[in-house]
């Protein structure tokens, strides 16, 4: 079973959901984010998506692409990626996702990509802007190397396309809980709870939901139906407003939402 999927698994043994943490690797620095997402770890989160800064960020909302602009501007690099996750897993035993978009994996080179990936202590990679279909060669290479996969589904995704992400996805399928761009909204759709079902008919394990999700509440709410729930841009935003200290504490705040039924 995968790091990813074993984690998730605890947490159902619990009769809990899981806590997705997403930060990005190089901000405000590489030292602050590493400092960040073991703390993160430290305090309730059971898996981290640890993004890798892209000058093109079409799903990105404004806080993350914020962020990564930033990491951008001070120099980060695809390998300071890969050193971040290094140096968290040396202090932490939570899994690490890396989610970037294609290109940079390609520019990189997929099978050396998935090797310096694995030789860095990660679990594997979410690809927002891959389509199973067209992910043959990451497919390929993560089922080589034993790395998780995590593809998305979203509400507008036919039976088939659900279908596809489920049998190419290994951890977890990521269903986006809205149309359109990350960021922290006011109510998680109902559309993300539609969308689940779907999959649960469609034979998924393990779905997790992001896009939306900032307070324990919402946490909460998802993780009565759903495996995970998936925190992005209030723990950035907590991080740009507070530092460590702060992002730890969102951190623990939103682990509240775990707990089922309370």
């Amino acid at each position: 079973m995968s790091a990813v999927a074993t984690a998730l698994q605890k947490r159902r043994d619990e009769d809990r959901g899981a806590l997705i943490g997403y930060l990005p690797a190089g901000f405000p620095t590489i030292d602050d984010s590493v400092e960040a997402a073991i703390a993160i770890a430290r305090n309730g989160v059971d898996v981290i998506e640890l993004g890798l800064p892209y000058s093109d960020p079409v799903m990105d909302g404004p806080v993350i692409q914020a962020a990564t602009q930033q990491a951008l501007a001070n120099g980060f690099r695809l390998r300071d990626g890969f050193e971040a996750v290094r140096r968290i897993t040396q202090e932490v035993d939570t899994p690490v996702l890396l989610m970037t978009y294609w290109n940079p994996v390609v520019q990189y080179g997929v099978e050396r990509f998935a090797d310096d990936l694995v030789e860095s202590g990660g679990a594997g990679l979410i690809t927002p802007d891959l389509v199973p279909d067209e992910g043959g060669e990451w497919i390929d290479a993560s089922a080589r190397t034993g790395l998780d996969r995590v593809f998305l589904a979203a509400p507008s995704s036919s039976d088939e396309r659900l279908r596809q992400a489920i049998d190419a996805s290994r951890g977890f399928v990521y269903a986006v809980s809205t149309m359109g761009i990350t960021g922290a909204r006011s109510d998680v759709d109902q559309a993300a709870r539609t969308l689940v079902e779907r999959l649960r008919e469609a034979g998924v394990e393990n779905t997790c939901v992001g896009l939306g999700i900032s307070t324990a509440e919402q946490v909460r709410e998802v993780n009565e139906y759903a495996d995970g729930a998936i925190v992005g841009s209030a723990l950035v935003k907590a991080l740009a407003d507070g530092g460590v200290a702060r992002v730890a504490d969102v951190a623990r705040e939103l682990s509240e939402g775990t707990y089922r039924g309370r």
